[in-house]
């Protein structure tokens, strides 16, 4: 196996380990937004920030579809995050090709 495919693989399992992350944050999200509605015990905003940081497209999907913590200033970063992590993927990618 070349060194091209050797990257590519681990290129693949990166994403999908990606993908898996912000699937999670999503349900995150959604679970707060519910238990919110129910009036029941929340998740701390310092924890919804934290996976944000490492999930950001399913936090930023979660907040714009359940319009969840879209009127807190502090996540504004969510969006932030979702750029940093796609700057950092095509410079690994372009770095590493």
């Amino acid at each position: 196996m070349n060194g091209y495919m050797v990257l590519l693989s681990d290129l693949i399992l990166f994403l999908a380990i990606l993908s898996v992350l912000n699937v999670f944050v999503f349900i995150v999200f959604a679970a707060d937004k519910d238990a919110a509605r129910k009036n029941s015990w929340r998740i701390s905003e310092r924890t919804l920030i934290l996976l944000g940081m490492f999930g950001p497209f399913g936090a930023f999907g979660a907040m714009k579809i359940f319009r969840h913590k879209t009127q807190k200033i502090k996540f504004y970063l969510i969006p932030l995050f979702a750029v940093l992590q796609s700057a950092l993927l095509i410079g690994a990618f372009i770095y590493f090709t």
